[in-house]
C-alpha cells in the first residue's frame, strides 16, 4: 500500500477550480516530484494534503487514513510535515529557537535533543548559526533552517514546496544534496519545484501537473527522455 494515495482530489478557491479531480500516489522511501508551470496547482495540490486548505471532494489516505477531515496539527502529529514556500522562519527568533518551534507536537525532551544533534550534523552550518537570529541569516540558510525545523517535528512524509526558489545556483546545489541525504536517512518525500531539472535528478518519480490536471506520469528517467517534459520544463534538452 502506498504511504500516500491521492483520489480524485477536486480544490477550489471559490468560483475558480484550481484541481480537476487528481489522482496520484507516493510509496514509502520515494522521492516523487510534480512539476508544471506557476498556476498548474502544485502548491495547492501540498496545501491540500496539510489542510490548510480544504478539498471540495476526493480523498487524501495517509498510511491508510484519511486526512481530508483531520486538522493540521493533527496531520503533523501524524507525521506528515511541510515545508512551505517562501521559507517562513521566525525571523526575530535565534536558529536554536526556530528549531525548537518545529518540535511542538513532541513532548520527550530527549528525542528532541537527540533530533536536533542529527539536524546540525545534517545542516552544519545551522550549529554555527545556533544562536543568531532567523532573520539575519542568508537566504540559502533561512532555507535550511526551514527545512531543519520540519525535520524537527520528525516526519515520516516531507512537503516541500519549491525549495530551490530565489537562491543562487550554488545554493539550489545545496539544497537538493540536502534533499537526497534527508531521503537516505528514510524520510519520504513529495517534491514541488519549477526548477525540473534538478527536481528530476533527484526523484524517483514525477507526475506533471498542468492546469490542475495530472497530464504525464513516470519514472523521473522517463520524464527526462519525454519530448513534452523536455520542451516545456528542460529547455528543450
Amino acid at each position: 500500500m502506498a504511504l500516500l494515495s491521492v483520489e480524485n482530489l477536486v480544490v477550489s478557491y471559490g468560483a475558480i477550480r484550481a484541481l480537476h479531480g487528481i489522482s496520484f500516489q507516493v510509496n514509502e522511501g520515494e522521492i516523487v516530484t510534480l512539476i508544471g508551470a506557476n498556476g498548474a496547482g502544485k502548491s495547492t495540490t501540498l496545501r491540500t494534503i496539510s489542510h490548510i486548505i480544504s478539498a471540495d471532494s476526493g480523498q487524501i489516505l495517509y498510511d491508510g487514513k484519511d486526512l481530508t477531515r483531520i486538522e493540521a496539527d493533527e496531520i503533523v502529529r501524524l507525521g506528515v510535515v511541510q515545508v512551505p514556500e517562501g521559507r517562513r522562519i521566525f525571523a526575530p527568533l535565534t536558529v536554536r529557537e526556530n528549531l525548537e518551534m518545529g518540535a511542538y507536537t513532541r513532548r520527550d525532551k530527549q528525542e528532541i535533543a537527540e533530533s536536533m544533534e542529527w539536524v546540525f550534523e545534517l545542516l552544519p552550518r545551522l550549529r554555527e548559526r545556533a544562536e543568531q537570529r532567523g532573520g539575519t541569516l542568508s537566504g540559502g540558510e533561512q532555507q535550511m533552517l526551514a527545512v531543519a525545523r520540519a525535520l524537527m517535528a520528525k516526519p515520516r512524509l516531507l512537503l516541500m514546496d519549491e525549495p530551490s526558489m530565489g537562491l543562487a545556483p550554488v545554493l539550489v546545489e545545496d539544497i537538493f544534496e540536502t534533499i537526497e541525504q534527508i531521503n537516505k536517512e528514510g524520510v519520504t518525500i513529495l517534491l514541488v519545484e519549477q526548477n525540473a531539472h534538478m527536481a528530476l535528478s533527484v526523484a524517483h518519480r514525477c507526475y506533471v501537473l498542468e492546469t490542475g490536471l495530472i497530464q504525464l506520469e513516470g519514472s523521473a528517467d522517463e520524464m527526462r527522455q519525454n519530448p513534452q517534459v523536455q520542451e516545456a520544463y528542460l529547455g528543450g534538452d
